[in-house]
């Protein structure tokens, strides 16, 4: 008995120390999970509410808030309501273990992130303030079954990815902004229950959901519109707040597979009812399944066996028949089905002395009263449509989605140079270390046909000159249009004349007028060089990109012009101060408006100020009709220029800068000058200045972001 109690001290201590080994072996976090755990808590900010560790420490050996792990992988990351912000990491894509992600009711912003763990099971994002799109990365999410991110700020419409998603059973999109149709892929969501769709702008009917396995469907306060399908009516279904047709639904269209029946009930004995009313247990009376297959074998074989003999005496038909047959006129095809059935047929098939080219060609129109055969409607009413494919272009490169996702931070907000009035602009970094400026195409303005786009691409391809930002390349997958130009360090002329910083001097005056130059030859370019002109249709200072040397660039060049309803997408952000007069009253916009929205920004040049200030006094809150009446007047122009040039100006330039002003904002289009006369009124202005710099002596003025030592000589 001693002897046991001796023993028991010893088997505590090696049992605590087995224990202990164990929670060791179990707390050597996998390093490729730890490094994205604190490449997340770094991200966030470092909150310590978390008891996580910046650098080192063992997330599944310590308390780490909110992480689960199954031997020494993290498995689970939990962290709602925490009040979190910032960004969680883009190393996520590192932990393959992870099937639950749950970030959701805390502060974040900015895109959603492309890394993420690439194995979700289930992925909670909902109310927080993401912006932008769901990531491409979800679509390949196999195993995903819940899916939420409800309560965002959620834009632009939903790619066509949704194929790999077969396990997808709840999706939430609800209380967000986006925008489209729903995507064809959503037919693939096989396992979908309850889908939530409510409270955002999407447009066209909901039939591509029809099919589904749903319980569960809202889709309240959309811009939905067609009918409701019949399919979905015995579900919980909540539709208010769209625009559906009333009336009966028109008839499926010909090869339509007849609708599901939702049969969910289930007998008292727990056994599923079939649609007849019989049980699955029961033997049905009647001809079995063993007898209808014989049946129809049957009437195969005799049909096969009547058409056998009738194409063989067919055949027997003698050759003056065929040549009757072959001289009477075309009255059941008119001229068009002719040409349409030679397009369609292979020549082995249609018998080329029927559809001689001669007598296609020829042909009259046949009388309105005629025997129509089944051809002829079937070609009347099924038109042949051959549409122009674009090829893309060969000097502009092709990127993936995911090359710009990785490029841009996911398109984060710290990527964000701007944005415009088709969409924002984000810089990209490549592995070969050269910075590109990203533009994405808002889906709502270019519609999801790649045609269209492929046909921008190559127009905006062809534009090569010194002052024309130059197209690098394109993006076209899923729905979204990007476009890839080259990248200015020294920012737009807005930001240099309206924010500047403590790193940053005023522009001097020669750096005014060789801006003013540089955008005029641009112009120049677009409108008179190029066949057809190209209309920009959008100058203003923020277009207009600064190099290392302070040589201006214009951004969007022919993107206004190519783009399908570009000038209502313009109209709407009117109020700007650039657009001519007769734009407000036409909408329509000319090379007379271009030359009139350039005059504006030389006057931004010339006063320092911005088109339109609601902040000034009335009288002087639109730019131009503050300063035209004070254009030719000396003093008054004194005193309207820009005050951080200090007076280091010649005033003749300061003057004929002012008349090439005066000209271009006239009021009425047909008086303003083309643009290759402003160009030549501004390189004599340069000439002059530099001939009369012995008189004057040079200009004077500090170096800013870019270096300013050129003079305007170089111009």
């Amino acid at each position: 008995m001693m002897e046991d109690r001796g023993l028991l001290p010893l088997v505590f201590i090696s049992t605590c120390i087995l224990g202990w080994m164990l929670i060791a072996v179990n707390g050597q976090t996998d390093q490729t999970d730890v490094a994205a755990l604190q490449a997340m808590f770094t991200g966030m900010n470092s909150p310590s509410r978390l008891g996580w560790q910046a650098n080192g420490g063992d997330p599944c050996g310590q308390p780490w808030k909110g992480i689960t792990c199954s031997g020494n992988r993290v498995t689970e990351i939990k962290l709602p309501n925490l009040g979190l912000s910032g960004s969680f990491g883009y190393q996520l894509q590192t932990m393959t273990s992870v099937t639950t992600l749950d970030m959701s009711h805390n502060n974040f912003v900015g895109a959603v992130p492309y890394q993420l763990p690439p194995n979700l099971q289930r992925l909670d994002l909902s109310n927080n303030q993401f912006t932008g799109s769901l990531p491409y990365s979800i679509s390949d999410m196999a195993s995903l079954t819940y899916l939420n991110v409800a309560h965002n700020q959620l834009q632009n419409g939903l790619s066509d990815t949704f194929q790999k998603l077969s396990k997808l059973a709840t999706l939430d999109l609800s209380f967000n902004s986006l925008s489209g149709s729903l995507p064809q892929s959503f037919s693939s969501l096989s396992s979908m229950n309850n889908m939530y769709l409510q409270n955002n702008q999407f447009a066209g009917t909901i039939d591509v959901l029809a099919n589904l396995p749903l319980d569960s469907l809202n889709v309240q306060n959309n811009r939905f519109t067609g009918w409701i399908p019949e399919q979905l009516k015995s579900i919980d279904l909540q539709t208010s707040g769209n625009t559906w047709n009333s009336g009966p639904a028109p008839p499926p269209p010909p090869g339509t597979p007849p609708a599901r029946r939702r049969n969910r009930h289930h007998n008292s004995d727990g056994s599923n009812s079939s649609s007849d009313g019989t049980s699955g247990g029961e033997k049905k009376s009647g001809i079995g399944g063993g007898g209808i297959a014989g049946i129809v074998i049957s009437i195969l074989l005799v049909g096969a066996v009547v058409a056998f003999f009738l194409v063989k005496r067919r055949s027997r038909k003698s050759s003056p028949d065929i040549e009757k047959l072959n001289s009477e006129p075309f009255a059941p095809l008119n001229s068009n089905v002719a040409h349409e059935v030679k397009s369609v047929q292979p020549p082995s098939v249609v018998d080329m002395k029927t559809f001689d080219t001669s007598a296609s060609v020829n042909i009259k129109p046949p009388p309105i009263e005629r025997h129509k055969s089944f051809d002829e409607d079937e070609f009347s009413k099924k038109p042949i449509i051959v549409k122009k494919t674009v090829k893309a272009p060969a000097n502009v490169k092709s990127y993936s989605i995911a090359d710009l996702q990785i490029a841009t931070g996911s398109f984060s907000m710290d990527h964000l140079l701007g944005e415009g009035s088709f969409g924002r602009v984000y810089r990209a970094h490549s592995d070969d270390g050269k910075v590109h400026a990203v533009k994405k195409i808002d889906s709502s303005i270019l519609p999801h046909d790649s045609e269209d786009f492929m046909e921008i691409v190559s127009n905006i391809s062809k534009l090569h000159h010194p002052n024309v930002t130059e197209l690098v390349g394109y993006c076209s997958e899923h729905g979204q249009h990007l476009l890839v130009s080259e990248f200015h360090k020294n920012g737009s002329l807005h930001d240099f004349l309206h924010l500047p910083d403590e790193y940053s001097k005023p522009l001097i005056w020669n750096s005014r007028v060789k801006i003013a130059l540089g955008t005029a030859r641009a112009l120049e370019y677009l409108h008179e060089v190029c066949s057809p002109s190209v209309v920009h249709k959008n100058i203003k200072s923020a277009n207009i990109l600064l190099d290392a040397e302070l040589n201006p660039h214009l951004s969007d060049s022919g993107l206004a012009s190519y783009i399908p309803n570009a000038d209502q997408v313009l109209n709407r952000n009117a109020g700007s101060g650039y657009d001519a007069p007769e734009v407000a009253l036409s909408g329509q916009y000319t090379l007379k408006s271009d030359v009139y929205s350039f005059g504006v920004v030389m006057l931004e040049l010339l006063s320092g100020r911005k088109p339109f200030e609601s902040t000034r006094p009335r009288s002087e809150q639109s730019l131009v009709r503050w300063a035209t009446p004070q254009l030719h007047d000396i003093d008054a122009l004194a005193k309207m220029v820009d005050p951080a040039l200090e007076g280091l100006y010649p005033v003749k330039s300061l003057s004929r800068f002012a008349d090439v002003i005066a000209l271009c904002v006239q009021p009425e289009p047909e008086f303003r000058p083309p643009m290759s006369e402003v160009v030549q009124a501004l390189v004599r202005l340069v000439q002059r200045a530099n001939m009369s710099k012995r008189t004057f002596g040079p200009d004077q003025g500090g170096s800013n972001r870019g270096g300013d030592d050129q003079d305007t000589q170089d111009m």
